[in-house]
Formats: C-alpha cells, structure tokens, sequence
C-alpha cells in the first residue's frame, strides 16, 4: 500500500494526494465533457470560493461564491447502498484483518475497494453516479459551482476515506459497532465489549442538563496544618508537557470552572482550534508558544497571526482572520460612505486615499491599514507589514473608531 503523499498546488491533481482521492477526482471529470467548467470549478475551490461542506448520507452540500453576492446552494448527490450491499460489503471487511486496520489508520485499501466491486458493490463513485446541482442559472453539468464543491470535498477524502462511507449512507461510528457484532458471532465471543470511551454528549448540552438541576455545592474541606496543597509532579518527558505548563492549564481550568459556575457558558462552544489559540494568547512566552505550535501543527507565522486575532477580538477575531465572505451589501455600502467622510474631515485639501472593497473587507490603498468585518459585526483593524496583513487593533462595532484605533496603533512608538 502506497503512502499518501503531498498534493501538487496547481493543475487537475492539487485536490487529491491518495488513490482514492483521485479516483474521485477521476469520476468528476469523466462525468463531465465541459473541460472548460471544470477548469473554472478548481479555480473556485483553489481560491477558497467553497464554503462549509456537509456532508450527509447521499448527498453534499455547500454554498459557492458566484459573481453574484449571494452565494450559491449547491450539492452533489451520490446513489445510498442498499442494506444488502452494505451486508456484502462489510463481510468483505470483516474477512480481512487487514482492511479494519488500514480503516482505522486512515487509509483505503485497495484491495478492499476491489473485492467489493467484484461482489456488486460500488464503494469509490462511478461517472454516472454522481448528480451536481446548483442554484445558479448555468445549464453545464456540472456547472462550474458544483465542479468546485466536488474538487473541495476531495481532500477530506484524502484524509478520512470514512468521508465515503458516509456519503454511501453510514457512519464510522456504525459500521465498527457492526463489525464488532459480526466478530462476536464468528468467534463464539458473546456480545462486543463496550466502547472504552462510551459516546456522550456535546459538553455544551451536558452543562445545560446538570444546569437545569443543579444540585447545592458542598463547603470545601478545611485545611488542617498536616495537610498541604501539593503542586503536581513533573510530567512524565513523553508528555510533552512542563510541570510550568501543566500548572497553567491546570489554573486555566479551575478559571473555565469557576465562569461555568457563575453562568458564562461562551468556552463550551469553542473548536479545538480555537481553543488551541485561545491558550496561546494567554502567555507570552515562547516556550509555551513553541510547544501548542508542536502540538497543532500551525505554522509559526500562522500562528503567531491567529494569535493576535485572538486578542484583538476573540473567537470571531480568528473567523475574520482566517475565512472571507460576502456581507450584506447595504452594510458595506454604509461602512464606506462612514469612512470616506471622516477621512475628508480629517484635511479637506488633501488627496484622500482610496478605498478598495473585497467580500468583508475595506482596503485603504497606500496607507498599508485594512477593515474586515467579523461575523459578530464588528470591524477588526489589521495593518501591511511587508507582504502580509496582520491584526493591529481591538475590533469595534463603528467603522471609523476601529481605523482610528489601526492608526493610532501605527503611531505609538516601536516596542511599546
């Protein structure tokens, strides 16, 4: 079995690195005879016009940025195995040891792929299965939006193959439930063992259940002179962890406890890599910072522009950094007109800088400052050094306070 390996950045195969990434690749082109569609789908999916993928038995969806503001509802739809195939097909698993353990370590095997096609089953899609539509009033099949879907949704094939199984109708979490059963029977086992980790709930919603009927909380023990608090002992070194480090996220915890308590409930619906960059912007200090880089994988530019995003405006601070959409228009439309006359008070007799707009963005052109509207409305000042746009300023719901707060900033002295 060949490793997966690094996609090229450009031409037909920068979406797919494995074999069954590009077989995917393959049943989209092969569908299509508009190669010039197809061209402009993975100009759209490489400029990042696709946005949140869902992707539910038979079908994946996603809105697509168009020429027009809103974007376009488009989906991909892909023929549901039947019981019965989903019968042969997990008896060919169930036969090999090897296919659940290449399953499991995230790779397809093809053998797998190839003795259930042999038994009627077709695991990887055909160019006739898959159904493109989209809300655009392009007559191409596909048009050039659901290309773009069907290149984007190729790299989380490439890095979960479970991805396809679940367009065939079932999920990870079920297909294993069903081949434990089909071990148990084959070997006179009895029943499978639980799960080591059983399912629970979303930590949101577990809050909400225990909130709801909150029980009294008992009075904390006292403290006698024989008995002391102790700080834990050094963490083990394959850890990866310091005993600095693992006092911090031991305080870090006791504070998220302690908002919990009081009703702040906000770092419940945190990802975990927005709570990665929360920790790192809660110390300054590069051990600390090096170790969550190790730990994410981020690059350290990356990491370090997430970072002030963060502090500058949170959670919705990294959304501005990290993904553009299109706002509402009237929204950018009063935000310009609000800029454009503060700068003309500032010296009517003076050439005013112009101001570009992009999606959520507003470009002042020379003056090197930058507005980008977050999804909690909000404008978040970020300033040109060099090649790249970095966060400068604490967001603001006012358009001009927020560029006066990114000038403001670019005056205070170097190293304040």
């Amino acid at each position: 079995m060949s490793p997966a390996r690094r996609s090229p950045t450009r031409g037909k195969r920068a979406f797919a690195a494995t074999w069954w990434g590009h077989a995917w690749v393959t049943a989209l082109e092969d569908s299509s005879l508009d190669s010039g569609r197809l061209s402009r789908g993975r100009t759209y999916a490489r400029q990042g016009m696709v946005g949140e993928v869902t992707v539910s038995p038979g079908i994946v969806t996603a809105p697509v940025q168009g020429s027009r503001p809103r974007p376009y509802r488009t989906s991909v739809r892909i023929p549901t195995l039947t019981d019965r195939q989903w019968d042969t097909l997990l008896q060919v698993i169930a036969t090999r040891a090897g296919h659940t353990a290449a399953l499991l370590d995230g790779e397809m095997p093809q053998d797998l792929v190839d003795d259930a096609r042999s038994a009627g089953v077709p695991l990887l899609p055909l160019p006739t299965e898959l159904d493109p539509h989209c809300s655009c009033p392009d007559w191409g099949y596909p048009c050039k939006h659901a290309a773009a879907l069907c290149y984007a949704i190729a790299a989380s094939i490439d890095a979960d193959p479970f991805v396809l199984f679940a367009l065939r109708g079932r999920t990870k979490e079920r297909i294993f439930e069903e081949l434990r059963r089909r071990r148990g029977r084959t070997t006179g086992a009895g029943p499978p063992a639980p799960q080591s980790t059983p399912p629970g709930l979303p930590a949101a919603a577990a809050y909400a259940r225990w909130a709801a009927d909150r029980p009294e909380l008992p009075e904390p023990p006292a403290l006698t002179a024989t008995r002391t608090p102790a700080l834990p002992p050094e963490p083990p070194r394959a850890s990866g962890l310091t005993a600095t480090g693992l006092r911090r996220l031991a305080a870090d915890a006791a504070a998220r406890a302690a908002r919990l308590l009081a009703g702040d409930t906000t770092s419940l619906e945190l990802t975990q890599h927005q709570d990665a960059l929360r920790l790192a912007a809660a110390h300054r200090d590069a051990e600390w910072f090096h170790n969550i880089q190790t730990g994410t994988g981020i690059r350290p530019t990356e990491l370090a522009r997430l970072t002030r995003a963060w502090r500058n405006g949170g959670p919705a601070g990294v959304t501005a950094a990290e993904k553009p959409f299109t706002p509402d228009p009237a929204t950018m439309a009063a935000a310009r007109t609000a800029l454009t006359r503060a700068l003309q008070d500032v010296d009517d007799n003076k050439a005013q800088p112009r101001l570009r707009a992009w999606r959520n963005r507003l470009t002042l052109e020379g003056a090197g400052l930058q507005l980008r509207l977050g999804p909690d409305m909000r404008w978040h000042p970020y300033e040109r050094e060099d090649t790249e746009w970095w966060p400068c300023a604490a967001a603001d719901p006012d358009p001009v306070a927020a560029l006066a707060a990114a000038w403001e900033k670019r005056q205070e002295p170097a190293g304040s």
